[in-house]
């Protein structure tokens, strides 16, 4: 075993040789730097990317089950085409949802464009008509005043309240709240404003993208009184109808994600929500039903896949860093043949010119894991205001604790597997033919 004054005293020597050689020592821990600093900086933006594709789907309620009115390619009435078309949910399918045990809340939501005015001001926006669970599936913030309530929906009152970029464009420089907009020859009060929402993503003919800062809400209620059932939209100059009792439904299954179970209870019911449907419309496909635990899951799939082929990526640029150091210990084995001589002549013994090889093997990675570590911490924290401040995008960064403690211990064992080779071919040198070398 070597003794604690004999691993002192060989990293001391291994400590003074690299710095009679900076340069070349510098060089040498160059790749195991670049390394360590790709693998934590990799694996931060890595991470901070999937946290926000998680958080995306997240918002639409990972326990959420969502069931949207989709327009048919060509909806017809007894063969011929009708002007009002008559398609998507119904209150008897909304009905029939209540009936599932697991779910603890639903929303009924009617959605068009609408044109909302304010004096000379007009504002193309989507008109939603909705219920006052809404803020609380959603989990939407008010930014000033209140959302809807039941006594707006039951009483079918004339209130609404207006999405962030809705409000802004209509009172530029005044508070809304209390204030009244027009929307189809009814004034509507304004009881609260929304806070700034991000958008979600589509995807595909499942879930479409929405900019809800658009939006006004009013109570369903409401809604269905001053609308009817046949709702007219101009869209490019041209008119069209519709006859859609619900345009979408949003049901809160009583379950978490965090636990097998719980995602088994989100997918059972979402096939029950399937059948009822399959049941109720039969070969009429004017429905689709999103499960955003399954894009959930796709995601987390996704992003652990991405996740470790930026460890390989990483990996690699460990693996040549070592090379490096491998290459540079060799050279210094034959620079040193006459000390390793004249240490052998001295009573040296081959492991401790074995130790004393490896060691300063292992020192060159620590300080390159180090300094690796170090650059990519900075890189993590300053990367994402500077991408904001000179090109206005945002690079979402997360920094893990478990990347730097691996980068360091990688770099110590690539030290170790790396000098191995030119530390043990120092040993056999023959002392006599050691001290002869010039």
């Amino acid at each position: 075993m070597l003794s604690l004054s004999k691993l002192n005293r060989s990293l001391l020597l291994a400590v003074r040789s690299l710095w009679l050689h900076k340069l070349r020592s510098a060089l040498s821990v160059l790749g195991i730097i670049i390394g360590n600093v790709a693998v934590i900086s990799l694996l931060a933006f890595g991470e901070g990317s999937k946290q926000d594709a998680l958080e995306d789907i997240r918002r639409t309620g990972a326990t959420n089950i969502i069931v949207r009115s989709v327009k048919p390619p060509d909806v017809s009435t007894s063969g011929s085409r009708s002007f009002v078309s008559t398609y998507g949910l119904t209150q008897k399918d909304y009905e029939q949802f209540l009936t599932i045990p697991d779910i603890t809340l639903s929303v009924r939501m009617r959605v068009f464009p609408q044109d909302i005015y304010r004096l000379n001001r007009k504002f193309n926006g989507r008109l939603v008509g909705t219920t006052p669970e809404y803020a609380i599936v959603n989990k939407i913030n008010v930014a000033a005043g209140r959302f809807l309530t039941d006594q707006d929906n039951h009483y079918m009152e004339n209130v609404c309240v207006l999405g962030a970029d809705t409000a802004d464009y209509l009172f530029p420089f005044e508070d809304a709240i209390g204030q009244a907009v027009m929307i189809n020859g009814h004034f509507y009060r304004i009881a609260g404003v929304m806070a700034d929402r991000m958008p979600t993503g589509g995807t595909g003919g499942s879930l479409a993208a929405e900019e809800f800062n658009n939006d006004v809400y009013i109570p369903l209620q409401t809604c269905n009184v001053r609308f009817g059932s046949a709702v007219i939209i101009r869209s490019s100059g041209s008119f069209t109808g519709e006859n859609v009792q619900l345009h979408q439904v949003t049901m809160t299954v009583d379950a978490t994600v965090d636990t097998s179970a719980g995602r088994e209870k989100v997918r059972a019911a979402g096939n029950i929500i399937r059948e009822i449907l399959e049941r109720n419309h039969g070969t009429k496909k004017d429905y689709a039903v999103t499960v955003p635990l399954d894009r959930l899951e796709d995601a987390e799939r996704t992003q652990d896949r991405f996740t470790m082929l930026l460890f390989v990526i990483a990996g690699i640029s460990l693996f040549v860093g070592g090379i490096g150091i491998m290459n540079i210990m060799l050279a210094t084995v034959t620079e040193r043949t006459r000390e390793i001589g004249i240490r052998r002549a001295l009573g040296a013994k081959r492991r401790d010119i074995v130790m004393q090889f490896l060691i300063e093997a292992m020192v060159q990675t620590s300080v390159g894991g180090v300094i690796g570590v170090l650059i990519g911490v900075t890189a993590v924290f300053v990367a994402p205001p500077l991408a904001k401040w000179l090109f206005d995008r945002h690079l979402p960064a997360h920094l893990l604790a478990w990347p730097i403690a691996v980068s360091l211990a990688v770099s110590i064992g690539v030290g170790v597997v790396f000098g191995l080779y030119p530390a043990w071919r120092a040993s056999r040198l023959d002392p006599i033919e050691a001290l002869r070398h010039e």
